[in-house]
């Protein structure tokens, strides 16, 4: 039987306003990012992730939807999508589209039809709530702070919404809602994506008896039992994959508000989503390989055989991983990026790398008010200043509260704006642009464009890298082995990180069970010699046990 495509490709996410600037506005676009596909075709990318493109007012950069079927003006026009899509196909590049089935902007006609009375067919499209003792229904507090319910004075009662007021729920309950999601699937299906990463879907369903949330003892916090996860989540993401897998060669991946693994395995797997991704492992805020290995070992403990991991560490929602593990020094920053990439694209899972992971960008700092575009990021500089903070003092409490450190522009050229406009970014640049950049990066033979490279060609071409199996999974101090073995083809490969300051040695041989022919490592040319072998302070080798021919 064929592998799916998907376990073959390594997937790319483009942050549609930061990628690639076409018509000088200062937002990336669909001609932009048509552009550079000959770029991801070089690197080695198969699958395109796309954040929303949708028409929106972008409260919450695009994932609050005004119009499903609608390409926003800022990102082109659906010629301009349907000429990327073509593009994108014929350098074999597959498109999977970000799509929000959770909530709809409060801008949506379907909103502005239920809102409109009480009467109104659309009405239990969305969640409605009477008072109750003169206030909110419940204590549920949205996932962007304060209440998560807002009245609407015209009908006099309160519509609820998990994340900013802007951004309304729908009711999941209706069968009505059901089938105008399938239609807009159908629509962009039939427009050539070949899937959807479906955002916070764990979310479609709540308590409908509208409890009261605990909160936790320790930290004073909301515990969100009753609004997320609820019964009939499960027949939903069925019904959805069932829809969506009826058209061949279609991929799944579900965004999953959640970090219990056995919460999170509920929702990939046969007749279910195809992956989720394990913010677990991708998302951890400090360098730790003991807790990176706890993850790779709890992944292969709670995976069944029908599903398999996702590898990523960076997305448009957290701090990019360069800045996060490299603890400020420049050298270190790039070793230990190497070594992210290493793992990202050898162990076992499927790959996501975000824009400008393969240059080594860095996160973006707002150093003024009007740098910062994310709705988290701005409410938390107010409820600093209400707290008596400075100005300077909430605008550096923002800066961690926000999610605008990664989604500076990418870094082209070191022209000015680094080549990503003609005109001014819609967001600051990113620092060092002017030596981190891609232009620059593809006439330096050691860069870490040149390492990403590599390492996609090798993963591209060895299927060991695609569908092999763990022999071999420890973890001795600071070094991380693992051993894939693909039966089919008796291939065996190597993988050694060294996440530490020190030298250790292994024994590659040993640990293949014969002859090692070495591959790949992050630091050096070549690394010769048989027996016991002597690895750098942070560096990443790879073995694999017979010598063979790359294309």
């Amino acid at each position: 039987m064929e592998k799916p495509w998907w376990k073959g490709a390594v997937f790319y996410e483009v942050y549609m306003p930061s990628f690639c600037d076409s018509n000088g506005d200062g937002i990336g676009d669909f001609d932009g990012l048509t552009s550079k596909l000959d770029y991801l075709r070089e690197l080695g990318i198969g699958g395109i992730w796309l954040t929303p493109f949708y028409k929106s007012p972008k409260v919450d950069n695009g994932y609050d939807i005004a119009d499903y079927c609608q390409i926003d003006p800022d990102f082109g026009t659906m010629e301009d999508f349907d000429r990327f899509i073509q593009e994108a196909k014929a350098r074999g590049i597959r498109v999977i589209a970000d799509l929000v089935l959770n909530h709809t902007s409060s801008e949506h006609a379907w909103f502005k039809e239920s809102r409109s009375s009480r009467t109104n067919p659309k009405r239990d499209w969305y969640i409605w709530k009477d008072a109750v003792n003169g206030g909110v229904p419940n204590n549920w507090e949205s996932f962007f702070g304060g209440t998560a319910w807002e009245w609407d004075a015209a009908t006099e009662q309160y519509y609820y919404h998990g994340f900013a007021k802007e951004q309304v729920d729908l009711n999941w309950a209706n069968p009505e809602v059901k089938e105008a999601m399938k239609d807009v699937m159908a629509y962009w299906l039939g427009k050539g994506v070949s899937g959807f990463r479906l955002d916070v879907i764990n979310f479609l369903s709540v308590s409908d008896q509208f409890p009261d949330n605990p909160m936790d003892e320790v930290t004073g916090e909301q515990k969100h039992v009753h609004d997320q996860n609820q019964d009939g989540i499960m027949d939903a993401i069925e019904e959805i994959s069932r829809f969506v897998h009826v058209h061949s060669g279609m991929f799944m991946v579900g965004e999953v508000g959640s970090e219990d693994m056995d919460m999170l395995k509920r929702y990939s797997g046969t007749g279910k989503f195809d992956v989720v991704f394990n913010f677990n492992l991708g998302s951890q805020k400090e360098f730790s390989p003991e807790n990176l290995f706890a993850e790779l070992k709890t992944m292969e403990k709670v995976h069944s055989a029908d599903q398999i991991p996702t590898l990523f560490f960076g997305s448009h929602d957290m701090d990019r991983v360069i800045s996060r593990f490299g603890e400020g020094d420049a050298e270190i920053e790039e070793e230990r990026a190497r070594l992210m990439a290493t793992l990202a694209l050898t162990a076992k899972g499927v790959p996501f790398l975000y824009f400008g992971e393969e240059i080594g960008m860095r996160n973006f700092v707002a150093h003024k008010l009007e740098d910062m575009r994310d709705i988290q990021g701005l409410k938390a500089y107010e409820i600093a200043l209400q707290r008596g903070a400075t100005s300077a003092e909430a605008l550096k409490i923002a800066n961690t509260k926000g999610r605008d450190a990664s989604r500076s522009p990418m870094q082209w050229k070191a022209s000015p704006h680094g080549g990503f406009t003609s005109g001014t970014p819609w967001i600051g640049m990113g620092p060092n642009y002017q030596q981190l950049n891609v232009e620059s990066e593809c006439n330096q033979p050691n860069s870490l464009l040149h390492y990403y490279k590599k390492l996609l060609h090798l993963r591209n071409t060895q299927d060991v890298f695609q569908l092999g199996d763990y022999d071999v999974l420890e973890r001795r101090g600071n070094l991380i082995l693992y051993v894939r073995t693909l039966k089919e083809t008796n291939t065996r490969a190597l993988v050694a990180l060294n996440y530490d300051n020190q030298s250790i040695q292994i024994d590659p041989s040993e640990l293949l069970d014969g002859q090692a022919t070495y591959i790949l490592s992050s630091r050096r040319d070549t690394v010769s010699g048989t027996g016991l072998i002597t690895l750098l302070p942070n560096e990443a080798a790879i073995w694999m046990r017979a010598p063979l021919l790359f294309e």
